[in-house]
């Protein structure tokens, strides 16, 4: 750990740090997840459903600069790099094999709210690690996921 001001002790910093660093990892999965939807969903409703994951991606971008820069804050080393993000990310795996717009909104909507949930329970973490700032951004996150979510749950057929 770097050394910092701020009034967290060493060991809390470590923790948050720690929780922190797996949320990027599945931030970055999560990423190139939706990126991968992106390029791939084919069908009628091709040119809504290829933005809307574009723009999901650039979210997921910036939520993981927001994390990064947390454990940077800290005094951590944040790393996202293919191999720590494979050895890391506990987010469910895409359908590689999805073709069909309802089959990426199926795969989409699991990933997405599967990480809005890994930050929901990091939220009461870093509530108990004492850490406002860090617990503000994990909330803040969760609430741009559910309404991402949100976007592409309304795709869903009945």
């Amino acid at each position: 750990m770097f050394p910092t001001a701020i009034n967290l002790n060493e060991k809390t910093r470590f923790e948050v740090c720690k929780l922190l660093q797996q949320l990027l990892s599945e931030a970055t999965d999560l990423h190139q997840q939706m990126k991968f939807a992106h390029w791939n969903v084919r069908g009628l409703n091709f040119m809504p459903l290829h933005e809307l994951f574009d723009k999901i991606a650039g979210e997921l971008s910036s939520i993981s600069d927001e994390v990064a820069e947390r454990i940077a804050q800290l005094g951590g080393r944040p790393d996202a790099t293919i191999a720590k993000v494979a050895e890391q990310s506990e987010l469910v795996s895409y359908p590689t094999d999805a073709i069909t717009p309802a089959q990426h909104i199926e795969g989409v909507a699991a990933s997405l709210s599967d990480f809005a949930n890994a930050c929901r329970d990091a939220i009461e973490i870093a509530d108990d690690l004492e850490d406002e700032v860090t617990t503000d951004l994990l909330t803040q996150t969760t609430g741009k996921l559910d309404k991402l979510l949100w976007f592409v749950e309304a795709h869903q057929s009945e």
